[in-house]
């Protein structure tokens, strides 16, 4: 269940579609989140186009809602809160607690960015029911949501300074940030996954080259260890056939010097 929600999930705002929309490049938003990005994104670089791939449009699109797509999304939706149990468990230490739970807190599941509440599932299913809540945008239950606010604005930060490298708002890049280069915080972390990706296949990349490398390295180091040993081997050879041609010539030497002192010897013997 959860790939098939990551297949129908709004690269934008990562939830299941809501009225889904695909643009003429072939991928698919809710419709309120890609008509907010390209509002956002026209007045500030007077130009329309794809959060993803970034293909760029002459004119604004004309979006018209997917509804094999949408009754499809709706029916996993359905499927996905009626497998659910009802036992929901109580937050624990480390968890988000739900806002709403009076007494015991059960843990949130969900967060809204508009609300700036966090819900448990219960309390979520308003949400996903009633339709002005349903246009809200929602995120997995984050502690700290007012990190996601613009503290001078009270917006949510949507945008991103790439000159300051920090998430603001629209009001703050028509402001104080008007000069600077900026994008919508979906593209720029659309555009870090991919940097992200990258480098990790230059990571992996980089370790299977000095896997390869400590291989040859170890075969080298094999080879220079037997090249030694083949050395010693012709050393021992060598030194143990110089001392068999040094005994031969001592040997020989001695015996010609026995013959020798024979030989003066008999001389002697001859001259009495």
């Amino acid at each position: 269940m959860a790939d098939d929600q990551e297949h129908f999930s709004c690269p934008m705002c990562l939830e299941l579609l809501k009225d889904p929309v695909t643009t003429a490049c072939g991928h698919t938003y809710c419709m309120s989140c890609i008509n907010t990005f390209w509002d956002q994104d026209n007045e500030i670089n007077s130009k329309y186009c794809c959060p993803l791939c970034r293909q760029t449009f002459t004119l604004r699109p004309v979006l018209k809602k997917n509804t094999l797509l949408a009754e499809m999304v709706e029916k996993l939706r359905n499927t996905t809160f009626k497998d659910m149990t009802l036992d929901f468990n109580k937050a624990e230490h480390g968890d988000v607690e739900c806002d709403i739970c009076a007494g015991e807190k059960r843990k949130a599941v969900k967060s809204c960015l508009v609300c700036l509440v966090s819900y448990c599932e219960p309390h979520f299913q308003p949400h996903l029911e009633l339709p002005i809540l349903r246009k809200h945008r929602m995120i997995n239950a984050h502690k700290k949501l007012d990190q996601k606010i613009c503290p001078h604005h009270d917006k949510l930060l949507e945008v991103y300074c790439r000159t300051d490298q920090q998430c603001i708002c629209f009001l703050c890049a028509m402001d104080e940030h008007k000069d600077h280069e900026t994008v919508s915080a979906a593209a720029e972390r659309t555009e870090k996954q991919m940097q992200l990706s990258e480098t990790q296949q230059k990571v992996l990349l980089r370790r299977l080259e000095i896997s390869v490398e400590i291989q040859k390295l170890r075969e080298a180091g094999d080879s220079i260890t037997n090249s030694a040993w083949t050395a010693v081997d012709d050393f021992d050879r060598a030194c143990d056939e110089h001392i068999r041609v040094c005994v031969r010539s001592v040997e020989r030497r001695r015996s010609e010097v026995k013959e020798l002192v024979r030989a003066q010897q008999g001389a002697a013997l001859v001259n009495r």
